[in-house]
């Protein structure tokens, strides 16, 4: 993720959502959920994922495989229609279990098409099957809801989720927003593919990610299907709707690029999405194989939003994109997107990562090098925002997106640049990427990659760039 330039006066380079005062979604304690239904042998599933920042993200119990969201949107009434399919798997004794969904008017639930209770407690959708599920057993979830979308507010005072625009909506959902706009069990930990099929009025366009599969009009609406077959965390989902420009090719490597651009955003766009494919290709050396089929940007005109995002595939944009907002979203697809976080306190495994990225471009095509980007921001005083806290762990979910989190995460793997040595550093960095791909990882998990990689004890480096609080000594 990164910020809107008019957040602060240097620029996107290192900066970040505002932070304000902590707004939560309301939280459900597990006693309160009840008893199960009649038949019930087995235990329910957590009603979160045990995120020490987001306690009640995500659900326990079960894992979902497969998203099929079917949506409907009225860009006049804001109304939006929708049914979720999730083919699941359980991973215990499964006598109940929750859905993170937050508003909306859920108008039926069904289990492996037998109708199932299901009530609602803040953020959570209470599902009871008619049967106990059996550990290991697949199971399919149906949905039906409708009702007007709304974002959630974010601890640092952003807003999140289904975020409704002058030609249609802005829809991204890190951290907590996926639950705004369809069911989910929604933590990074739980990644799935998807399909989507989403109807607009006639005139509009509608973006996901992954490979368009197809569009038809008919009496005066577009429905457009998309498919994302890679393992997606909920918040990396997309189905911004507006008044594009569309622009499709496949690059050399055979990557599918879709673009999709509001009118107003377009000139400025222009000459930085032109150079997608060459920071793609640049990119896809330092790291190693591009992770997706697909690619592309989508750039709104939504003035009131503050950042971008880097959802999956296809990177969405409040405005048009500098360059080194570009370069920072597209290496999220490695760093973030295919490498996912565990919990959201390792943040500065995305943040920090794609942030050096930016100083790297930089470093080769002509700019300041590195080591000039981290001697500027060591130069800050002790008082500086930039030590207000440790990267490895910012303490709450109000300080994810704090400039803690990406510029000192950045300095951080500087340090252990100029400690092993380029040939090292960038072998760790290809490593890293290739070991979880599709999946998750930590940070204890990439200072041990870094140890092993090097033959050194590293110890003391992360602790005092990723832990030690305040300004470290000396760099």
């Amino acid at each position: 993720m990164t910020p809107s330039r008019r957040h602060h006066p240097a620029g996107r380079i290192g900066v970040l959502r505002r932070e304000a005062a902590l707004a939560v979604v309301p939280v459900v304690v597990a006693s309160l959920l009840g008893a199960a239904g009649p038949g019930a042998s087995g235990s329910p599933g957590a009603p979160g994922a045990g995120d020490p920042y987001f306690p009640l993200s995500g659900n326990g119990g079960y894992h979902v495989r497969h998203y099929d969201l079917t949506l409907r949107y009225d860009t006049t009434s804001r109304r939006l229609d929708g049914t979720a399919v999730l083919t699941a798997r359980a991973t215990q004794r499964l006598s109940r279990f929750d859905l993170d969904l937050l508003g909306l008017t859920v108008t039926g639930v069904s289990v492996d098409r037998a109708a199932a209770g299901h009530r609602r407690s803040g953020q959570e959708l209470i599902i009871t099957p008619r049967h106990t599920l059996r550990s290991g057993q697949e199971f399919r979830v149906t949905v039906t809801y409708h009702g007007t979308p709304r974002p959630v507010t974010d601890p640092d005072g952003s807003a999140d989720g289904w975020i409704p625009t002058d030609d249609g909506a802005f829809v991204a959902g890190e951290p907590q927003g996926a639950m705004t706009w369809f069911p989910a069990n929604s933590h990074p930990k739980d990644k799935s593919s998807y399909d989507f099929s989403i109807t607009v009025p006639r005139g509009r366009t509608a973006v996901a990610n992954g490979i368009l599969l197809g569009q038809h009009t008919a009496h005066g609406h577009t429905t457009f299907r998309w498919r994302e077959t890679r393992p997606m965390a909920a918040y990396l989902a997309t189905a911004t709707i507006g008044k594009f420009k569309v622009e499709k090719y496949t690059t050399r490597d055979g990557t599918q690029v879709y673009n999709a651009v509001d009118p107003r955003e377009a000139s400025a766009a222009a000459p930085v999405l032109k150079k997608l494919p060459s920071v793609l290709a640049w990119e896809s050396k330092l790291f190693g194989p591009y992770p997706y089929r697909a690619a592309g940007s989508i750039v709104d005109h939504a003035p009131d939003v503050g950042y971008a995002l880097e959802t999956q595939t296809r990177p969405l944009y409040d405005s048009a994109p500098g360059l080194s907002t570009l370069v920072h979203e597209n290496a999220h697809q490695w760093f973030g997107d295919s490498v996912s976080l565990t919990s959201w306190k390792d943040i500065w495994l995305n943040e920090g990562f794609a942030s050096y990225a930016e100083w790297l471009y930089s470093e080769q095509h002509g700019g300041a090098s590195a080591q000039q980007t981290f001697d500027a921001l060591y130069a800050r005083p002790a008082s500086d925002g930039l030590w207000a806290y440790p990267p490895g762990d910012p303490g709450s979910g109000a300080h994810i997106f704090g400039t803690p989190v990406y510029a000192r995460g950045a300095m951080t793997l500087h340090e252990l640049r100029r400690a092993v040595g380029d040939r090292t550093f960038f072998r760790i960095l290809r490593a890293w990427a290739a070991q979880h791909r599709d999946g998750h990882a930590t940070t204890a998990q990439f200072v041990r990659l870094a140890e092993r990689e090097s033959g050194q004890d590293l110890d003391e480096l992360f602790q005092t760039w990723l832990y030690a609080q305040g300004k470290p000594d000396s760099a």
